[in-house]
């Protein structure tokens, strides 16, 4: 398969030069500099369509996942959408705000949230804490008789479905620290019902992430209608229905669903539940729009490897180093007559794991080619940091054949910015 033929909607190559909604690559990286992450907006705005589209006739709530990609420009243009926003964090609770997301589409998972985050949630007076354990429920109770309200709950029910990915990212089996198991969530509904500051409405499930069919899904859903019905029995009235995200991107030779085809093969439970129905998307609306572009340093030639050394690394992009993650890799320009060769596209990070790709096939880079490192969007720069002092990148959003700067690259005195030094030190 060529490498045209595996370009997501929002690039293409023209003339040689490979651009993102008509603008050139190499453009943003002369004007911007490298590494640098970059985003189609109308690829995300498409995406975010399709999940409402697919889900209109549940009333759904599109709650974007925060953690895939947080980047406020991004999120802003999202909430002008009507999208909601699931969110892990403090953090999280005051971007999303900070975005314009009304606090009333904004649901709270996590297995960790502490007393402050409820807190800070509770006055913000978000739609859904989804709880994660017997103790969580305890002292959301708490915090909420301190504030005089009542805390609207859903428990997130541990199905034991195996989503068959990878199973860092796998959260919906039993041996999995997420939510409870079955009996154990009817329990914590039985608790929440009769607590005077709680208000169980809703029930969420969440059981991976890059999840490549419909299968699981359904699975996962059927056991919750029935936990549903179960608590509908014992008088507890649930209305929204949480199925949470965890839909795959094309890294490689993925086919994964569309929204569509998830809708479908889950309406029935939807139906039977009579509930609004709440998705958590996040990976599948940014993933597939966004670049790392990384400038080449070196090849370097050893007896056993060629190493494409490039300016991006672990830092910028964590994935391959903490999945083994495979992200397609493109040159920009000028690859016309290069011989195919095997490399190791690595980064200037002094550890053995920093690299991009391992044993790729691509025509010969040289010093000076820029790259793109496709499927880039989500978990890239969210992950990112400043290992070995580096300096983080900046973003720039695509729309329409224009191109804006959504985040200044960092500078040494950001890296200071938190740090205090006594004076006579």
């Amino acid at each position: 398969m060529t490498p045209e033929a595996a370009l997501p909607r929002c690039l293409r190559f023209r003339g040689g030069k490979l651009e993102m909604e008509g603008v050139a690559l190499a453009s943003l990286a002369e004007k911007y500099g490298t590494p640098l992450y970059v985003y189609s907006w109308g690829d995300v705005r498409r995406r975010i369509a399709s999940y409402q589209e697919a889900f209109a006739e549940f009333g759904v709530l599109v709650a974007y996942a925060v953690k895939a990609n947080p980047n406020l420009c991004l999120l802003r243009r999202a909430a002008a959408m009507g999208c909601g926003a699931d969110i892990v964090s403090g953090g999280e609770l005051d971007r999303a705000l900070r975005a314009g997301i009304s606090a009333e589409r904004i649901v709270f998972a996590g297995v960790g949230k502490s007393r402050t985050e409820m807190a800070a949630a509770l006055r913000a007076g978000i739609r859904l804490f989804n709880v994660e354990s017997i103790p969580e429920l305890e002292l959301l109770g708490s915090v909420a008789k301190e504030y005089g309200t009542k805390a609207p709950v859903a428990v997130r029910v541990n199905p034991d479905v195996d989503p068959r990915t990878h199973a860092y990212v796998a959260t919906g089996k039993k041996e999995s620290k997420f939510g409870l198991d079955i009996r154990a969530a009817i329990e914590a509904y039985r608790a929440a019902s009769a607590h005077p500051n709680l208000d169980p409405i809703g029930i969420h499930c969440h059981i991976g992430s890059q999840i490549t069919s419909t299968g699981p899904f359904v699975k996962a859903v059927e056991k919750i209608g029935r936990v549903i019905r179960e608590l509908r029995g014992l008088g507890i009235e649930i209305r929204f229905l949480d199925i949470g995200g965890g839909l795959g991107i094309r890294y490689q030779d993925e086919t994964p669903p569309a929204p569509a085809e998830l809708a479908a093969a889950v309406k029935p439970f939807l139906k039977a539940s009579e509930c609004r129905v709440i998705l958590e998307p996040g990976r599948s609306i940014v993933g597939e729009a966004g670049v790392l572009l990384t400038r080449v340093h070196y090849v370097k030639q050893t007896p056993i490897h060629r190493y494409v050394i490039v300016d991006a690394a672990m830092n910028d992009l964590l994935r391959p180093a903490l999945y083994g993650a495979y992200h397609p890799i493109w040159h920009v320009e000028g690859k016309e007559g290069r011989p195919e060769t095997t490399c190791e596209i690595v980064g200037p990070v002094c550890e053995t794991g920093d690299f991009l790709a391992k044993g790729r096939v691509m025509p010969l880079p040289v010093a000076g080619d820029l790259l793109a490192v496709g499927s880039a969007g989500a978990y890239g720069m969210a992950m990112s940091s400043n290992y070995n002092m580096r300096l983080r990148p900046a973003e720039v959003v695509v729309d329409g054949g224009q191109a804006s700067l959504a985040r200044r690259r960092e500078t040494f005195e950001d890296l200071y910015r938190c740090e205090e030094v006594a004076e006579d030190e």
